[in-house]
């Protein structure tokens, strides 16, 4: 006789690994956030557990799983498991920056949380999930496409402020408001492991930049796209966006993002590059 119990919520350090492993390559390209940090604190070899809140079904089956570290970032959940990772997060009260992930997660977590914290600064609801598993047409390499490239050390103080730039124009706020140094840090780090694409004027200013902010296995998340204000409208998104795709698939075949429904430039910047819709994001900034 088999005995099957109800769906549970496991605690990260009941998470198993293995079985987390195969539930982050089946969902490669949502869960990609979540699996590159996985895969750090792993590489740490510490004694910290990934802080992933599990779910099993009545097999004993993971089914779901739920980033909940600085941000919440849920990778699959069902109903029921929505259910069982937002009456986690409830009780640990409102300490996290943001929710962002698949769409019917992060919104349905912030629907039985949102009665008892506090107003959240920003809701996006829908946020196309896009990939790419290609390189571009030939044709979009023109121009300043062929001057795209990966910041060097020496860019650090020019990429830095148009990095901020980008961050306070996307969310509202400076990231120097608060965690300035981190934020400093993560900049550089970016630039450091040859993450931040750049193209840069006869000054050295920076008038693109791109980052890989997440990459794991197969594949990676762009973040951080930014064209100085001043020079937009003179073609250049199209271009500098193929020639990023075609570094970031130096590193893996797939490359994502997700864009704001409302921010009809870019969606057509990334259908022209040949970018194509995977599924929808959320993002609760709170």
């Amino acid at each position: 006789m088999i005995l099957r119990r109800a769906p549970r919520v496991l605690s990260p350090a009941a998470v198993n690994q293995s079985a987390l492993d195969r539930l982050l390559a089946r969902h490669a390209v949502s869960g990609v956030f979540v699996a590159a940090h996985v895969a750090r604190i792993r590489a740490a070899r510490g004694r910290r557990q990934p802080p992933v809140i599990g779910v099993v079904d009545s097999s004993g089956e993971l089914v779901g799983a739920c980033w909940a570290g600085t941000n919440v970032v849920p990778v699959v959940l069902d109903q029921t498991g929505t259910d069982l990772v937002a009456d986690v997060l409830a009780r640990g009260g409102p300490r996290f920056a943001s929710f962002f992930g698949p769409a019917d997660p992060v919104l349905g977590l912030w629907e039985r949380l949102r009665d008892t914290w506090p107003e959240p600064f920003d809701v996006r609801p829908v946020q196309p999930l896009l990939v790419m598993d290609r390189d571009p047409a030939p044709e979009l390499f023109t121009g300043p496409a062929r001057d795209v490239r990966w910041a060097q050390d020496e860019d650090f103080p020019r990429v830095l402020p148009a990095a901020a730039a980008m961050f306070t124009e996307e969310v509202g706020y400076s990231p120097f408001t608060t965690g300035a140094e981190g934020y400093r840090q993560r900049v550089r780090s970016l630039v450091r492991d040859r993450r931040t694409a750049v193209l840069t004027d006869e000054h050295g200013t920076v008038i693109f930049k791109a980052d890989i902010g997440s990459l794991h296995g197969s594949v990676c998340q762009i973040q951080g796209v930014w064209v100085d204000p001043e020079h937009r409208g003179k073609g250049l998104a199209v271009p500098c966006m193929a020639a990023t795709v075609a570094l970031a698939r130096q590193y893996v075949p797939t490359v994502s993002l997700y864009v704001n429904s409302f921010n009809a430039p870019a969606l057509a910047t990334y259908r022209r590059v040949g970018f194509r819709r995977h599924g929808d994001f959320a993002t609760v900034l709170l």
